[in-house]
């Protein structure tokens, strides 16, 4: 076997030395100014490598944290934002829901020949989606065929079918209904009978108006009581064109109505009505005179 030489056991001596040397001056018992030296420039490499890596990750532990925090934040927020838009759409339906009813409730104040029962629209019959509409209140509730359906603004058509605990209601915007009805100006009165267009879904037309009859653009018609089924006086539209009929003896009046029949949501059934009692007439008091 061939020995070391001596060349290779001094250079083996001079590393083990180095390290030695590096190991005790890392410790801090070893103090001597080369060494220290030696220690400073032999190590400031890998600690500049170290701190710029150290500081790389704390760098990336630092984004990685705020990314997360960033994220849950954002998640919260729009939890809350979504929590706020439900209680505002809420309030806001509250609100006009409220405002419906107040505006029922004061109809009702200034109509006491009326008892009303107030319903909320719950449906449309599918098969005639335009003219028929179904309400919460039935039998149950007082409903029975035949009654008048209301709003504040005017009228809506009548219980087609009343079941247990709900109602079908025929719209007068459908052709088959008919409605006694009158001018309301006090020098016109002309009578005729209000039906649905069977050209257009919402619209409606009095009919049978004599050709010489006192009736104009903008006249207001309201229900004349006439068949015995809807009571006198409620509000059905305003005149907006007058025309001839086809058989040129009779004129008829499209009307714009005074119900929105697209955005009935809430209205009210005529439960019973009766003759709005008129204030007796003041007796003339007699003049006093001499007497004899």
């Amino acid at each position: 076997m061939k020995s070391p030489s001596k060349r290779s056991l001094i250079v083996l001596f001079i590393i083990i030395s180095i390290i030695c040397i590096l190991f005790f001056a890392a410790i801090g018992r070893f103090n001597a100014p080369l060494a220290n030296s030696i220690v400073v420039n032999v190590l400031a490499p890998f600690q500049s490598v170290t701190s710029a890596v150290s500081s790389k990750c704390n760098d990336f532990r630092n984004y990685v944290y705020d990314v997360f925090y960033v994220y849950d934040q954002n998640r919260e927020l729009k939890a809350q934002n979504d929590d706020l838009k439900l209680k505002v759409a809420r309030t806001a339906e509250l609100e006009a829901e409220n405002a419906n009813l107040r505006q029922l409730l004061n109809y009702k104040k200034a109509n006491l020949q009326f008892d009303l029962l107030p319903a909320n629209v719950i449906g449309r019959d599918s098969a005639t989606w335009s003219s028929h509409i179904i309400i919460n209140r039935g039998t149950d509730d007082g409903v029975q065929k035949n009654m008048t359906v209301i709003t504040p603004d005017g009228l809506v058509g009548n219980i087609h079918e009343a079941y247990a605990s709900y109602s079908e209601v025929e719209l007068i915007t459908d052709p088959r209904s008919a409605v006694g009805s009158i001018v309301q100006r006090a020098n016109s009165r002309v009578a005729g009978i209000v039906k649905g267009s069977a050209d257009s879904n919402s619209a409606i037309n009095m009919t049978n108006i004599p050709q010489n009859a006192n009736i104009v653009e903008g006249d207001t018609i309201i229900t004349s009581g006439f068949g015995g089924i809807y009571p006198k006086g409620i509000p059905i539209g305003s005149v907006a064109a007058i025309k001839n009929d086809s058989g040129g003896l009779l004129q008829y009046a499209t009307l714009y109505p005074c119900v929105d029949f697209q955005k009935l949501e809430n209205v009210a059934v005529i439960i019973n009505h009766r003759e709005v009692a008129q204030p007796a007439a003041t007796p003339a008091q007699p003049t006093t005179g001499d007497t004899k």
